[in-house]
């Protein structure tokens, strides 16, 4: 992956294949698949099938499960094995209240015994590297991952992510990279520890490489309707200089590609409801004077045509 590896975080209802192989055409080194349920895969639930489908283009690409009790994210983890990802990981980060209120996700954090049997016994059923994310505890007075790290290894996992949140914190308030860097800088820790948490620029993701000694960084929120923050990225850290912005056009371009891919994955409705996250959040039209009537507009388009026509006049509202 070479020295500064970056990698796409697993997103629901944003990680879906054409999203990734987006990425990845972008620079991203690994990307993840949305979340995916154990109890849906067990139950073989065919719209929770379709998520472990994997391209060979994409890789290296790890599918994640969560869940909890160790029956059905074992028996999970063996059948995305079948699926041949190069990495299985385990959710236990997902702060989302109807995931994590009933125990699973960042849930976890609050059953570690239990987190760690799950680990052990996943590790044990599949021959695929299994990871794990997961934040720094469930509130600020229970600040466990520097142990949890520690615990985590022990089950055998072959790398740990770290959201440097709390659950109680969700996305709110700044990620804290101080524990992420004293879990990579524990000489006990052996694995690869990956950062993850409001990296939004290429400044900010070399700033964490070089401060808290990661051996990853975790793009999340600030890849959604920005797929080229990768190329930024990887263009500075290999030469220390801001890659130049490309014209207009090119970027608007990007985000009709996904859009297209979005309607032929699913249909013109759905493809468009899917798309409306990335262009509600895009740094593309930020700036551009008066432009929330325009963006509005553009969210409540029903047809590709509609959305298309909108988004062309943007060029002539203003440019980055």
């Amino acid at each position: 992956m070479g020295r500064y590896p970056v990698l796409l975080a697993p997103m629901e209802d944003v990680t879906d294949i054409s999203f990734r192989l987006l990425c990845k055409q972008f620079g991203a080194d690994m990307v993840y698949t949305e979340f995916v349920s154990s109890d849906a895969l067990v139950r073989h639930i065919s719209k929770t099938r379709e998520k472990l489908t994997v391209a060979d283009d994409e890789r290296p690409v790890a599918i994640q499960i969560y869940g909890r009790d160790v029956a059905s994210m074992t028996e999970a983890a063996i059948i995305c094995g079948e699926a041949r990802p190069d990495v299985i990981d385990l959710n236990f980060g997902c702060p989302v209240k109807k995931i994590a209120a009933k125990g699973a996700g960042a849930g976890m954090l609050r059953n570690i015994p239990l987190m760690l049997e799950i680990t052990r016994e996943v590790v044990k059923a599949v021959k695929t590297p299994v990871t794990v994310k997961t934040r720094l505890g469930w509130d600020c007075d229970s600040l466990v991952i520097t142990t949890l790290a520690e615990q985590l290894q022990d089950c055998g996992i072959a790398a740990l992510s770290i959201h440097g949140r709390t659950r109680s914190q969700m996305y709110a308030g700044e990620a804290d990279w101080t524990l992420i860097g004293e879990v990579k800088n524990n000489p006990r820790m052996t694995i690869p520890i990956i950062g993850n948490g409001d990296i939004t620029s290429p400044e900010r993701c070399r700033e964490c490489f070089d401060r808290y000694g990661v051996d990853g960084v975790m793009i999340g929120r600030g890849s959604i309707g920005r797929p080229w923050i990768f190329r930024e990225i990887k263009h500075f850290l290999q030469t220390g200089t801001p890659l130049p912005a490309e014209p207009f056009s090119r970027y608007l371009d990007i985000l009709k590609k996904q859009t297209l891919q979005s309607v032929e994955r699913l249909d013109e409705r759905r493809g468009i409801l899917h798309i409306r996250r990335h262009l509600a959040v895009t740094p593309l039209f930020k700036g551009i004077p008066d432009f929330k009537p325009t963006r509005v507009a553009m969210l409540r388009a029903e047809t590709v045509d509609e959305l298309f026509r909108i988004m062309d006049r943007t060029e002539t509202l203003g440019i980055i």
